[in-house]
C-alpha cells in the first residue's frame, strides 16, 4: 500500500468520506467542521476581505452562497473535496469580479450599484429617499452617529453609499477646509 493510500483510507475513516450524512459519527462532523473552518477561513484571505466587513451586494452574495456551500461539506449532504473546490471556485470569482470592478468604473456600477444622493445643500431630494427606501428619521440618526446634530439644513451632500452606508459632508466642514492655508 503506497503513502497515498494509506492517507486516503486514514482520511476516509476519520472524514467518513464514503459515509451517508445520517451515518456520520459527531467526531467526523467536528473534524469537518474545523477543516471547512480552515480552509474556507483560508480561501477567504486569498480572495477579498471586504466581504467580511461592510459589504456590497457582490460581497453579500458571496457570503451567502459561500456559507451555503461550505455548510454542505460539515454536514456531509455533498462530497467533501468538491464542496471545497466550489467553495474556493466562488471566492475566485469573487476577486475576479472585484478586480474588473476595480478597474472598469462602468462594471463596478453594475454589479456593486451606484450611490445616491439623499441631500444636496441642505435640500432633501425626496424622489431618491424614496428610491432609496430612506426617511428623514434615518437622515437623522446618520446624523448623530457622525456625531453631528440633527439639523439636515446643515448638511452639504448626503449619500446612500453601495454598502448601504449613508455618508455625510456638513457645510461646516467645506467652510473649515476652505479656511485652511495652503501648504508650504
Amino acid at each position: 500500500m503506497t503513502t497515498f493510500e494509506r492517507l486516503s483510507t486514514v482520511m476516509d475513516a476519520a472524514l467518513g468520506l464514503g459515509a451517508e450524512p445520517r451515518e456520520l459519527s459527531v467526531l467526523q462532523t467536528s473534524l469537518r467542521a474545523v477543516i471547512v473552518f480552515v480552509a474556507a477561513t483560508i480561501m477567504v484571505r486569498v480572495g477579498s476581505r471586504r466581504f467580511i466587513g461592510r459589504s456590497t451586494a457582490l460581497d453579500v452574495m458571496l457570503g451567502i452562497i459561500f456559507g451555503s456551500v461550505v455548510s454542505r461539506a460539515i454536514s456531509g449532504t455533498a462530497p467533501f473535496f468538491p464542496t471545497l473546490g466550489a467553495a474556493l471556485t466562488l471566492v475566485l470569482v469573487h476577486w475576479l469580479l472585484s478586480a474588473i470592478a476595480f478597474r472598469s468604473h462602468q462594471f463596478g456600477n453594475l454589479v456593486k450599484g451606484r450611490p445616491i444622493l439623499l441631500v444636496n445643500q441642505g435640500q432633501i431630494c425626496w424622489p431618491a429617499m424614496a428610491r432609496g427606501h430612506i426617511s428623514e428619521h434615518d437622515l437623522q440618526e446618520a446624523l448623530r452617529s457622525h456625531g453631528l446634530a440633527p439639523d439636515i439644513a446643515q448638511v452639504e451632500t448626503a449619500h446612500l453609499e453601495r454598502n448601504g452606508d449613508i455618508s455625510i459632508v456638513t457645510r461646516h466642514t467645506i467652510r473649515a477646509e476652505s479656511r485652511k492655508p495652503p501648504p508650504i
